[in-house]
């Protein structure tokens, strides 16, 4: 615009000029006709075409069309950019019905694949492509991991992509056991040889004459440790003759007449008492879990078989040798009995996750018996019993693995039986016994099981 405006103040003043140069032509035209030097009616063409005022009227036509030239000159440009502003926010209207396209495709993929999922929770991995009028979704559906799936769908239309990620997991429930030992008001009773290698927290009197290698906390008032060795520090009420301690704390009133190799201190409040981890409300939900899949006759299982989850109403019971995988809770109205040699263990899709096997009678198992989990760290078999015997869980000669649990009986663990945590409102260990704490217990998860509840934990657009 600059050098327009510079062009049109130089054409102005060249106008003016040629102007000024008529002027002085008319007025030597008018001094030859008084010398009568030359006869000025021989030049018609000077006479009519130099007068001021022709030269006025060019000028003033000239300068307007050079004004509607500019005029066009500015309407042409604004047309153009008003016509580029309207392509390009075309374009964004475009890509962002393209983009939410792409995104709702997405969405119908992982809601296609979760769909596949519940029908079919066990379904190998699996790559497809999902369609929808001109959209497409690449579906991408992992092999089970640690008891969850990550699923991808990208959604595409026309070039603009849009990616939402999914969690799918089993539903599990989170259940801390801090202890090697953890006892009800029944107590702990402990034989020759047998010991916790871990930390013992009780309700009830510790007696016996087995070992405790980490510290010992009795709670309750009157409650006691007595002929038992303590490799670490006991906190109770009393600490009764023939116990061995490293530092005792007692309460006041109580007795402290064991063996003690540190420190005594007292305190004047009662050491509180802890509920067991699993309450009847959870329970009550894994048996709720188990019948909502199916119900059975008395069963018994020979050779290989997988079961869960299902509700039993009778009895279970394991032949010598025979191998129960657990694909979901399974619940026993009646007895569990598993014969020498025979297996229980999770199946491998529960990854990291554990699984449960509840009865509201009596458990009890051969020599020889292999409880585990899946295989996976963090994964255990929990073996649990509501019934109020004393011998509501008993588990026999050299049996290994699992987590053992009563609400309202006892635990009996026999002779050279090793396990990973053991929770009862009564705990007896016999000779030789061992029970190793798993410190990964302290954050564990039970679940359903991959034949049970599933659930989405995440769900993101990426």
């Amino acid at each position: 615009m600059e050098h327009i405006t510079h062009n049109k103040k130089n054409i102005k003043k060249a106008g003016q000029k040629i102007c000024s140069m008529f002027t002085r032509l008319n007025s030597l035209k008018a001094n030859f006709a008084k010398a009568k030097l030359f006869n000025w009616v021989n030049v018609p063409r000077l006479r009519q075409g130099f007068g001021g005022q022709a030269c006025s009227m060019k000028q003033r036509g000239f300068v307007a069309s050079l004004n509607t030239l500019l005029v066009l000159i500015f309407l042409l440009s604004l047309a153009m950019t008003m016509s580029v502003l309207i392509s390009t926010r075309q374009k964004i209207s475009t890509n962002a019905i393209n983009a939410t396209q792409s995104y709702y495709t997405a969405q119908a993929g992982i809601e296609d694949s979760l769909m596949r999922l519940k029908n079919n929770p066990q379904m190998a991995p699996l790559n497809y492509t999902f369609t929808i009028n001109n959209s497409t979704a690449d579906v991408i559906i992992p092999a089970l991991l640690g008891g969850s799936r990550t699923i991808n769908s990208q959604g595409n239309n026309n070039g603009l992509i849009k990616t939402t990620q999914v969690v799918y997991a089993i539903d599990s429930d989170g259940i801390s056991f801090r202890y090697g030992a953890q006892v009800g008001s029944g107590g702990l009773v402990m034989n020759n040889g047998s010991k916790v290698q871990g930390n013992v927290f009780s309700n009830g009197n510790i007696t016996g004459s087995g070992t405790i290698d980490n510290d010992v906390i009795i709670a309750g008032n009157g409650h006691s440790v007595k002929d038992v060795y303590v490799g670490g520090n006991a906190l109770t009420y009393s600490c009764l003759s023939s116990a061995s301690v490293q530092n005792l704390t007692y309460v006041t009133g109580g007795s402290h007449t064991c063996t003690i190799r540190g420190t005594t201190t007292s305190q004047s409040s009662e050491i509180p008492t802890q509920a067991l981890p699993i309450s009847q409300g959870q329970i009550d939900e894994w048996k709720t879990a188990a019948a909502s899949a199916g119900t059975l006759g008395n069963t018994t299982i020979d050779g290989t078989q997988s079961l869960g989850p299902i509700k039993i109403n009778g009895s279970l019971t394991l032949l010598n040798n025979a191998t129960l995988k657990i694909t979901g809770t399974i619940y026993v109205t009646g007895n569990i009995t598993t014969g020498n040699g025979a297996t229980i263990k999770l199946d491998t899709s529960y990854g990291s996750l554990g699984g449960v096997i509840l009865s509201d009678g009596l458990i009890s198992s051969g020599n020889s018996v292999v409880l585990n989990g899946s295989g996976q760290t963090g994964s255990y078999l929990l073996v649990l019993s509501t019934n109020a015997s004393d011998n509501a869980i008993t588990v026999s000669n050299n049996a290994t693995g699992a987590v053992f649990y009563t609400s309202a009986g006892a635990v009996e663990l026999s002779n050279n039986v090793t396990v990973k945590e053991v929770t009862g409102y009564k705990i007896i260990l016999k000779n030789n016994s061992t029970v190793t704490y798993d410190s990964g217990l302290a954050d564990t998860f039970f679940s359903s099981g991959p034949g049970g509840g599933w659930k989405v934990t995440s769900w993101q657009e990426q």
